[in-house]
């Protein structure tokens, strides 16, 4: 199996090494007939605390343009067509989301979480696993602080469940976004305790992993367990793919698609959702 997979297929935009390049996306993909036994469930871990925001509260409560962070990434969620249930993973002591208004969407379904990301979305994995499989179940991941997510990017991306019909070689994929800057690797520390450079990483062919990521229910389930069974360096629901042999999609994802990680990431996210706003109201 290929290291990485850039494809490219009609009705999809798909990662290029050089360009993004954007086909038509079907109107009404939900009557393929290959589709129509497909369940399509959103699962956001969202048990951390994010403590590189400096605030007593976590991240995904503060507020943002009017709603907090979490509101604003499940709203997106909830407005596509496509995604039946979204489950929410959930630190044991939170308090605050049975008082936000969209908990009470019967859609959302809330699950216990674990100490590390993959901990909470193998709780939501577990969960869909025991349900009565009355459809293939393809699961969306994607960060609780990822609150600027467009409906093009959920296209394209849910595109590869029917790719998949086509091609069962693609396993899945995820938003990505081709890396921009020089990169840099730090040497080890030097005497005065400075960080100094190693060398130039080549940055052509690197990519920034976003989210949402998409795979299959019991693929992504196995890989996962196999990983955290192993203790191998799981980041994102694709690098458990990838440590399984698996070589999961990039789907070229927009810029603005931020995850809000430092306290100045704040204002970024308002201008997005501002202007997010002003689009849909066009």
């Amino acid at each position: 199996m290929n290291n990485s997979m850039l494809h490219s297929s009609a009705n999809i935009s798909f990662a290029d090494s050089t360009t993004k390049k954007t086909r038509s996306f079907p109107e009404d993909i939900q009557s393929e007939p290959s589709l129509t036994n497909i369940k399509i469930v959103a699962l956001i871990p969202a048990a951390g605390i994010g403590s590189r925001m400096k605030s007593d509260c976590p991240k995904q409560y503060l507020e943002v343009a009017g709603k907090t962070i979490l509101e604003h990434t499940l709203a997106a969620l909830l407005e596509h067509p496509r995604i039946q249930d979204i489950i929410v993973a959930l630190n044991p002591a939170d308090t605050q989301f049975a008082q936000l208004d969209i908990a009470s969407d019967p859609r959302i379904i809330t699950v216990i979480g674990g100490e590390e990301r993959a901990d909470s979305v193998l709780a939501g994995l577990d969960y869909l696993a025991d349900l009565p499989a009355d459809r293939k179940i393809w699961v969306l991941v994607h960060d609780a602080a990822r609150p600027c997510l467009h409906r093009d990017d959920l296209d394209n991306l849910l595109c590869l469940i029917e790719q998949n019909a086509k091609c069962p070689e693609i396993c899945g994929g995820l938003l990505a976004s081709p890396v921009r800057d020089t990169m840099k690797r730090m040497a080890s520390p030097s005497e005065n305790g400075l960080p100094a450079i190693a060398h130039t990483v080549e940055r052509n062919g690197l990519w920034h992993a976003l989210t949402p990521q998409l795979f299959p229910l019991p693929l992504l389930r196995d890989c996962l367990i196999k990983s955290l069974a192993e203790q191998a360096c799981i980041t994102d629901e694709s690098s458990a793919l990838e440590y399984c042999g698996y070589s999961p999609v990039l789907i070229h994802g927009r810029a603005d698609n931020i995850k809000v990680t430092q306290p100045e990431d704040l204002a970024l996210a308002e201008f997005y959702l501002s202007r997010k706003s002003k689009e849909s109201i066009i």
